[in-house]
């Protein structure tokens, strides 16, 4: 895909078969910005190195830290900063997009099973 192409979210969600997987569908730099669909728990985990920024287009994600719940709504963003114990739950399917830089992985410094290499749509 190039940079100069328009993605259409809708397209982009809709060739997303997993929950917990997340695709890249653009660029930016040294930045991926990718498209996932989210539903149930995740696990517990942080990023040393980068902020994670969630960008909810549909449904109601809660990302959970040790200290408070934040809840975001379709049309927020929330950016958990770097080094910060978190983990995104949704009780029904959310779709989002993640803006991270190119290489981080999705289980940050937790692995196991729900560990993916994010390959471009």
């Amino acid at each position: 895909m190039a940079s100069s192409s328009v993605v259409t979210l809708a397209a982009a969600f809709g060739q997303l078969s997993e929950t917990w997987s997340p695709k890249i569908a653009a660029q930016l730099n040294d930045y991926d910005v990718k498209v996932v669909k989210i539903e149930g728990d995740f696990v517990w985990h942080s990023h040393d190195d980068t902020d994670e920024l969630f960008l909810v287009v549909e449904g109601t994600l809660t990302i959970q830290m040790r200290d408070r719940d934040v809840v975001v709504e379709a049309g927020e963003l929330f950016v958990v900063p770097r080094g910060v114990e978190h983990c995104p739950r949704a009780d029904n399917e959310v779709r989002a997009l993640l803006i991270e830089p190119r290489g981080v992985v999705n289980t940050g410094d937790a692995g196991g099973d729900l560990t993916t290499e994010a390959v471009r749509l």
